[in-house]
């Protein structure tokens, strides 16, 4: 989303000192958490579909709840981790003409993006959050047998959904308050630069400080 692949020139410079300095160190914690979850709710998916198959095809006994958690589970997963892959731009996105645009176009062609995939996710944000207290109040479930309760995966997407919905947010932040010339610098989420040589971004931001 916004962006496209997670290339170097594509992160911002996140800030040693400041508020946003401060919120950006505090999401990347939170990404990472997230992210550890979401490989693990993958995890846990593949086991109870296993288990599953095991159960009917082998055993003969019949089963009604692994396809509503699996299900369950990659809603989760995908939702918590999409703030983390926003954080490194690695959502799909179409980049036919980005390289052939003067930087500074560019930069303002990103921004746009930002804040329109800013605009919509907040807008998802807020109905997934309804959807949420809706199911919670009303006591619904799935028409399944096993009859979960729906609020557990609206809060999953509506908690997830906030995640990307402050990261975006963030994002347009650093672009609006660097300077030009250092919003091309490398800053990823996580413990470095893929491809940087292992170079944080507090080192990066360092380099680029007069």
């Amino acid at each position: 989303m916004s962006g496209g692949h997670a290339t170097g020139g594509e992160f911002l410079v996140i800030p040693t000192q400041g508020l946003l300095g401060a919120c950006a160190r505090v999401l990347n914690l939170i990404h990472r958490l997230a992210s550890t979850v979401s490989m693990l709710a993958l995890l846990a998916a593949c086991v109870v579909l296993t288990t599953g198959v095991f159960l009917r095809y082998f055993l003969k006994v019949p089963t009604d709840w692994q396809d509503e958690m699996a299900v369950f589970l990659l809603v989760g997963a995908t939702f918590m981790s999409a703030g983390a892959v926003q954080a490194r731009r690695g959502h799909i996105g179409i980049e036919a003409i980005a390289s052939l645009l003067p930087p500074g176009v560019e930069r303002a062609r990103r921004l746009f993006c930002d804040v329109a995939s800013l605009a919509f996710c907040a807008f998802f944000t807020w109905k997934s959050w309804t959807l949420m207290l809706e199911a919670w109040t009303e006591g619904q479930t799935t028409s399944s047998s096993w009859a979960p309760p729906l609020w557990i995966p609206y809060s999953l997407m509506s908690v997830g959904m906030t995640l990307l919905t402050i990261q975006l947010l963030l994002q347009c932040l650093l672009a609006l308050a660097q300077p030009a010339d250092r919003r091309d610098s490398p800053a990823p989420f996580g413990s470095g630069n893929p491809g940087s040589s292992g170079r944080t971004a507090t080192d990066t931001a360092s380099e680029v400080t007069p």
